[in-house]
């Protein structure tokens, strides 16, 4: 009897000890996501906050060439590949027909089914009005000209919404001529929308074409 009480006391004894390893141990944490900020860093994300992302841009494109690109496309069409505005201009970019024939494209239909083809033709536009107005961006980049700081990306997205004799013009009247095309948006808006942009590699060449 008195063995049979010594056993279960025993592995009482050890059931209790071995449980007792089990036992989580009580951290304490921050509610969401476990950071002790030691380094002075503010930790933004991840929230639990929805207006917290609200704001983000993403992706992140910089100033790089890219950058450029998709913020005329987004102003022009928001990057629409297929769309044709009510006075007819065409693609993401909004190539009129006199535009397209410059860079050597002769059919509207294909273009507008062709990201392809839209991207080659834009940076071939820019090419050629790089070309037309190298005197302008020489003259003019990095001076500020009625109160916009002008630059090389600036110059060419404001052509590419004018031409480039409209931006020689405003020029000429060193920035005080009101120039717009046909839904009242400003040569000014473009140079301060679109300056800061890296486009040095973007090639002046007068006789640009969108290849195949």
């Amino acid at each position: 009897m008195v063995k049979k009480w010594y056993f279960y006391a025993s592995l009482t004894v050890i059931i209790a000890f071995l449980s007792s390893g089990f036992k989580p141990l009580k951290v304490e944490s921050n509610e969401w996501f476990l950071i002790k900020n030691t380094d002075g860093i503010q930790y933004l994300y991840p929230s639990q906050k929805k207006e917290s992302y609200t704001d983000t841009n993403i992706p992140f494109t910089g100033n790089f060439f890219v950058g450029f690109k998709q913020a005329l496309g987004f102003k022009e069409s928001k990057n629409k590949y297929k769309k044709i505005n009510s006075l007819g201009y065409l693609g993401k970019y909004q190539f009129g027909t006199d535009a397209l024939k410059a860079v050597g494209i002769h059919n509207p239909e294909l273009f507008l089914r062709s990201p392809k083809m839209q991207e080659k033709a834009f940076v071939a536009l820019l090419s050629k009005n790089k070309a037309l107005l190298q005197d302008v961006i020489e003259k003019y980049d990095g001076k500020v000209v009625n109160g916009i700081l002008i630059t090389e990306s600036g110059i060419l997205a404001a052509a590419h919404l004018g031409g480039a004799g409209s931006v020689k013009r405003y020029f000429r009247n060193n920035g005080k001529k009101f120039i717009k095309d046909a839904y009242g948006t400003s040569i000014r808006s473009y140079l301060k929308a679109f300056g800061g942009y890296d486009t040095s590699l973007i090639e002046a060449n007068v006789n640009a074409v969108a290849s195949n």
